[in-house]
Formats: structure tokens, sequence, C-alpha cells
């Protein structure tokens, strides 16, 4: 009888890890079913957010979905004397949530909780040199994104990102990028995808549209994404991702495959939004 009982308990126990990301989508779905943005929020976001007033009524509408998820899942802290308002909350969820406009949830599920600062702050660095020496400084920084589900932003810096929404530069999307750079456990410019065909897509896209971003840095040539793009694989990600939001009539110009396997992956193309 015993037997029976546990060999019965390890079946449910089975069908509920098997299940489990169902029965949590189930489980939001009935949390945040009646929940919507105030027309208070909405005003805001139209203030503070052109890209919000550009998209379609049926974006927008995605995107108030996912803000609601947000604020109910992850916590937000101040730093430096910082006081969280509800207003600063919801423009970071709003700018976040954009990168997962259609995408299901959970979004960001490493995610934990974003610190924010006034403005740009010092961070502790570490770096060992070639012989082994170990050295220890401060740098200031606009934002950061922790592997282990941390967010560390410049609050002034991310309205400086919705004030001018087509400069190519926006800190929530460049950092929040890095996160979806982060989930497979490596920070090197490649996110998570669906099938093996389509990481050799995107090693092959990629590789080259950096290598053609150094070189145009390199000597001085016109390019349409900042140069701090061309640091490393991680840092063109969440530069490309910036631009292709920002600026992607103007990526598409530059260089047609690269927005392309953008579009496929953030899975909008945010060019069939009004420009402000």
């Amino acid at each position: 009888m015993i037997n029976a009982v546990l060999i019965a308990l390890l079946i449910v126990f089975a069908a509920i890890y098997w299940r489990k990301e169902a029965l949590w989508r189930y489980y939001w779905q009935r949390k945040y079913q009646s929940a919507v943005l105030s027309e208070q929020q909405r005003q805001l976001l139209l203030r503070a957010m052109p890209i919000y007033k550009a998209m379609t009524d049926a974006d927008r509408e995605k995107l108030e979905r996912h803000i609601c998820w947000f604020l109910g899942e992850k916590r937000f802290l101040g730093r430096d004397g910082l006081q969280v308002n509800e207003a600063m909350q919801l423009i970071v969820a709003a700018d976040a949530c954009l990168l997962m406009l259609n995408k299901p949830w959970p979004l960001f599920p490493n995610v934990k909780e974003i610190l924010l600062y006034p403005s740009a702050y010092y961070a502790n660095v570490t770096q060992r040199d070639v012989a082994g020496l170990v050295s220890y400084h401060q740098v200031i920084r606009e934002g950061e994104s922790w592997p282990g589900g941390t967010l560390v932003l410049s609050w002034r810096d991310v309205l400086e990102g919705n004030r001018l929404p087509g400069d190519g530069h926006n800190l929530v999307f460049h950092e929040f990028a890095h996160q979806l750079d982060q989930v497979t456990g490596q920070t090197n410019g490649t996110p998570q995808l669906l099938t093996k065909k389509a990481y050799q897509r995107w090693a092959q896209v990629f590789s080259r549209a950096f290598n053609k971003l150094k070189s145009h840095v390199a000597y001085n040539m016109p390019h349409v994404m900042h140069s701090y793009g061309a640091t490393n694989e991680a840092e063109f990600f969440a530069v490309a991702t910036e631009t292709f939001i920002e600026k992607p009539h103007e990526m598409r110009q530059f260089d047609a495959e690269l927005f392309n396997i953008l579009k496929d992956y953030y899975e909008f193309d945010p060019s069939q939004w009004q420009r402000w």
C-alpha cells in the first residue's frame, strides 16, 4: 500500500515538474487577467516614452499586459538615496518589456531585481593582467547586467534614452539585451535560439556584421551603430538591439541581413511603427 502511494506521488510530482511552465502560465493568466494600466499610467508613458506613442494599438495592448506582469513579478530597489516611485518602475518596465513584446511569460526569467541609481555611479572592477597580477579600481558606469539576476541602471540615463528615441541609444534596451544574451549561461552575443540551424545562421550573420562594424570604426567610415558595439560580441548584440529598435530604417539600409535576423529573433518589426 505504501509503495503504491509513493509511486502515485512520484507520478504527480513528475507531471507537475514537466508541466510547471504551463502551470505557471495558467497561474499568471488568472492573476493578471484583469490587470490593466490606469489612464494616468498611459498618459505618463505617452509623455515619457515616444516609442509607446508610435506603436500600433495592438502592440501597445500587448506591451501593457507585459508591463502589468513585470511590475508584479520583479523587485525595484533604489541606491545612493534614490527613492524609487511607481513612475520610475513603470518606465523601466515598459522599456524592458518592449524587447519581449511577442514573447510569452515569464519575461526575463533570470532577472530578480532592478537597482536604480540617481545617475552614473562608481563600480568596483577587478582586473588580471597577462602576468597574473590582480588590480582593483573603480570605473564610472551607467548600467550593468549581472548573470545572477540583477540589473543596475542610472535613472538619469534611463530618462535620457527615452527623451531621444531616435539616437540609437537606450540604456534599458542595452542592459536587458545582455540578460537575453546571458540566458545560455554565457555572455557572448548569442541569445537562446530554437534550432541548430538558427545558431548557425546567427553565427554567420553576426560574425560578419561585427567585423564590418569594427572595420568601419577603425577606418573612421560611416556606421549606423554606436562605436561601443565594436568592443566585443556581447556589446555588439546589445548595441545592435538598441539600433534595431530606435533606428530600424537606417539599420536595414546599412545591413539588411542583420536587421532581418534581429526581426526574426525579437518577433516584431519596429520599422512598421510611426516615427517621431
